[in-house]
Formats: C-alpha cells, sequence, structure tokens
C-alpha cells in the first residue's frame, strides 16, 4: 500500500511538473505573438493538420467622427507564412489568365519604366498611385466618372491589408474612363518613343493599356450592384433555382442600348417583332427610372433564366461580362473590340459562342437553333463558362492578380518610387470612416478582416509559346463557329429556292 502512495504521489507530481512547463510554453507563445504584432511581423509556421496556423481580425480604427481620420500606425508591416519565399512551397499556379500579366507588360521588358515615361502617362490618368514603404498615397488629378476611382483604390487598399508588406515600392498612373488610350501605332517605329505605362480597366489590339480589375469587384454604388463576393454567391443561388432545359429558349440582353454604342443600338433591330423572330429577347435599361424605382428590375442575380445571353460591349468592353458568364446559360459573345484581364483566356466553343458584330441578327438566331437541337453540348459550354468564374474568378485570385501585376511592374521601374508633393496618404481607415450609405456597406462587406494567412498563388512564367497556343485556339474557334453558320443559312437559301 505504501509503495502504490509513493508511485501515485511521483505520478502526481510528474502531472504537475508538466502542466506547469506547458502553461509556461502557452505563456511564452503568447507574449512572443504580442511583441510580434506590435513591432509590426507576425510570422506563422507551416500549415499542418495539428496545428493551422490562425487567421488574425484586426478590426478598423476609426476616430470621432467630426475629427481627420489617420491610418494607424500598429498595422503589421510583414505577416509571412513559412512557405513565405520556399520555391519548393505547394501553393497552388495561378489559373492561366495571369500569363497575360507578362504580355501587358512586354512593351517595357527590355528598355525598362523610367519616370519620364511614368510622366508622360499622366496625360489622360485620374491619379496617380505611390506605394512607398508598405504605404499608399494618392495623388489625383481629376474625378472620375462616378465611383470608379474611389473603389479602385479602395481595392488597392484591401490588397495591402491582405498582403501586408509584400507590395514593393512603386509609382503609376491609372485612367478610370472605358476606352484605352495609349494608341501602339503611336510607338512602333524605330524613333518612335516608348510608351507610357497606363493602367486602365480594358485593352484591345491596337492598344497598349496595362488591364487591371474593374471597380465593380468592390461595388458599384449608382446602379446598385452589389461587391462581387456576395453576388456571385447569390447568382450560384440563382442557377439552382431553374435548370437550363427548364429555361426559355432564348437569347436574353438587358442593358442600357444608348450608351454611345452604335452595336447596342444595332442590337435593338435583333427583337422579336411581328414581322420576324430572331430568336432573341432584348430589353433597353434606363438607369435614371431604374434608380427612382429602387433598382426593382435589374438584380443580376434573378436574371438567370434564359438558355442563351447575350454579351456585347458598350464604349468599350462592358462589367456585365463576368455577370453574364457566370449564369450557366450560354454566353453569346457579339465580336469584341477590347478585353479586360481575363478574357483573353476563355476560348470560343468552350466557354463562349462567337456572335458576328456585322451581322447579329442572323448570327444570333443560328446560335440559338444550334443549341436547341445540341441541347447536352450548348448546356456544357454554358457551364463551363460558369464554373470558370465561381472558380477562376473569385476574390481570392482578383487580390493575386493584382499583387503579381504591381509586382512584376515595380521590377520594370528604373527609379526611386517617393511621395510627391500634394499626394496623400490612403488606409481603409481614411476612406470608410467618412463613408456613408451604400458606399459605407458596400466598404465594410469588402473590407480585408486582416493579413493572408496563405501567399499568393503561383504565377505561371512567361512563356510567348504557351500564348500563342491559346491564341491558335481561339482563332480555330472562331473559325469553326463562322463554317457551320455559312453552311446553315446556304442551306436554307437552297430549301427556300426549291
Amino acid at each position: 500500500m505504501q509503495r502504490f502512495s509513493r508511485m501515485w504521489v511521483q505520478i502526481k507530481s510528474l502531472k504537475n511538473g508538466l502542466v506547469t512547463v506547458l502553461f509556461v510554453v502557452a505563456f511564452i507563445s503568447v507574449l512572443v505573438y504580442i511583441s510580434s504584432f506590435w513591432s509590426g511581423t507576425i510570422e506563422f509556421s507551416g500549415i499542418t493538420s495539428h496545428n493551422p496556423p490562425q487567421e488574425i481580425i484586426i478590426p478598423l480604427n476609426c476616430s470621432i467622427k467630426d475629427q481627420a481620420q489617420t491610418c494607424p500606425s500598429n498595422y503589421p508591416k510583414n505577416f509571412r507564412t513559412k512557405s513565405h519565399g520556399n520555391q519548393s512551397s505547394q501553393q497552388a499556379t495561378c489559373p492561366e489568365y495571369f500569363r497575360w500579366i507578362h504580355e501587358d507588360l512586354r512593351p517595357w521588358k527590355s528598355t525598362g519604366i523610367s519616370r519620364e515615361m511614368v510622366e508622360r502617362a499622366n496625360r489622360t490618368a485620374h491619379f496617380r498611385l505611390i506605394i512607398v514603404d508598405g504605404k499608399a498615397y494618392i495623388k489625383q488629378f481629376r474625378k472620375s466618372f462616378q465611383t470608379r476611382d474611389v473603389y479602385t483604390i479602395w481595392g488597392i487598399v484591401q490588397l495591402l491589408r491582405r498582403y501586408p508588406g509584400r507590395l514593393p515600392d512603386l509609382e503609376l498612373m491609372f485612367d478610370c474612363d472605358d476606352s484605352p488610350v495609349i494608341r501602339s501605332s503611336d510607338h512602333g517605329g524605330r524613333k518612335s518613343t516608348t510608351p507610357p505605362p497606363l493602367f486602365a480597366y480594358c485593352g484591345s489590339e491596337s492598344t497598349m493599356d496595362i488591364a487591371f480589375p474593374d471597380w465593380s469587384f468592390w461595388g458599384w454604388e449608382e446602379v446598385n450592384i452589389k461587391p462581387w463576393y456576395s453576388l456571385l454567391r447569390e447568382i450560384k443561388e440563382g442557377n439552382n433555382k431553374t435548370k437550363w432545359i427548364d429555361r426559355i429558349p432564348y437569347a436574353y440582353w438587358k442593358g442600357n442600348a444608348y450608351s454611345g454604342s452604335k452595336s447596342r443600338i444595332d442590337l435593338l433591330t435583333c427583337n422579336v417583332s411581328d414581322q420576324q423572330d430572331w430568336n432573341a429577347r432584348i430589353y433597353n435599361l434606363d438607369w435614371i427610372q431604374e434608380s427612382s424605382q429602387g433598382f426593382k428590375h435589374s438584380d443580376l442575380a434573378s436574371q438567370c433564366t434564359h438558355r442563351y445571353k447575350i454579351y456585347i460591349e458598350g464604349n468599350a468592353w462592358s462589367v456585365s461580362e463576368k455577370y453574364i458568364l457566370a449564369c450557366d446559360s450560354m454566353t453569346l459573345f457579339i465580336n469584341s473590340k477590347y478585353h479586360d484581364f481575363f478574357t483573353r483566356y476563355i476560348q470560343p466553343m468552350k466557354h463562349y459562342w462567337p456572335i458576328r458584330g456585322d451581322k447579329k441578327c442572323k448570327s444570333v438566331k443560328f446560335a440559338v437553333d444550334w443549341g436547341n437541337f445540341n441541347k447536352k453540348k450548348a448546356q456544357e459550354i454554358g457551364k463551363a463558362a460558369s464554373k470558370f468564374v465561381q472558380e477562376e474568378l473569385k476574390m481570392d485570385y482578383i487580390y493575386d492578380y493584382m499583387f503579381h501585376l504591381l509586382n512584376e511592374y515595380a521590377k520594370l521601374l528604373k527609379f526611386k518610387p517617393t511621395v510627391p508633393d500634394g499626394a496623400t496618404e490612403v488606409c481603409s481607415e481614411t476612406m470608410a470612416c467618412r463613408a456613408n450609405g451604400l458606399q459605407e456597406k458596400f466598404m465594410m462587406e469588402t473590407l480585408v478582416k486582416g493579413p493572408s494567412i496563405t501567399d499568393p498563388c503561383n504565377l505561371p512564367p512567361d512563356d510567348t509559346k504557351v500564348v500563342d497556343s491559346f491564341n491558335r485556339i481561339k482563332s480555330d474557334g472562331m473559325k469553326q463557329e463562322r463554317n457551320w453558320e455559312d453552311k446553315y443559312w446556304e442551306s436554307l437559301d437552297i430549301l427556300r429556292k426549291n
């Protein structure tokens, strides 16, 4: 009995000692974490199934409304996982459309970018973005249409919250208008100057603007379009309400036909009439009237009701593109002159059906007839597009695209970025704390809660052969569709003659 008692005392003593050791280790860990937070550096160990890194939430630090809002000084300057900088990291490779980052920056690959080149881009720029020591500064030249500049800057500020300390020093010019402006023809000869690097929402084959994710990913308050993260979820739920086979078997488009685009006005002639049915259902949307009625007829998540949806450009590319592609309907893509940052990757006959710009009505009718006769294939095309949007165009990848584009751009700079006179520091606090109404709602909804615990995806290497292969496949798909369409109308003409 005494022997058993001595063993019990030893075990109890060992247990108490172990508890003490564990408590000391936990206490030291907390001290190290707190110390690293206030010193501006937090580092996680690699992700394991036993001890995964935990996200931290850093709330907005808003002062009293009447006081001038400043940026907090205690936000982490670095926040890295152990995998940061590890070439053997298991982090996923970025989607294929990231390859066009290399293409957009190719004009400066051999020359680099001088300060003089950047200064020449201010002719049409709305603002200059400066990042120095992980902080963002804006020098505004002129206001953009509506709040495009506000939400674009907000998106960049959220990128800095997501990846603190991971963006290099840089300076760039940003144009918030619809159309790209840096014409290739102005910079093609031997004696011509190197083009000025200008960031914009879209580009084209004849221009050299650098495509950047548009403002609507963080919301478009003037037309009550929600931020992309929540809207994408709602569209997915809308897709599940009506199966493709049960949807209305016509092509659908709703938008502002009088936006200044001749192509959209021409599309109105494809609408059903007493004389002709081109298999299209076209609805003009008056945004002023829609606003006065509380946006009752423009909910994007409830517009996935037709088997086919038409995409058509406005003054240039249109933000409606991603909403249409997300709908599970087969997208009828009317021949486009412009591209945004991701559309150069998507392929005809795989993600969408190409429509001729000069013969819209006949081309739409053929596409719908073909799809209704080949229902399985038409459904597959619609599903491939929505799968691409849901999986490869989610907000995680939007931020990663911005991250890699800005990093690759900064590598080309041949000067030391500095904060110019007249520039103002911007952060989440200076923007969201003074916002109100729908803008406040959208900003709070899209606020990055804290640093990412994972690294950005791995940027695919610069490989012109891969891009050339994509372009050949796209060209072949366009030719195939035109060949089918021509034969279709030739056959109908023969039947009519007989």
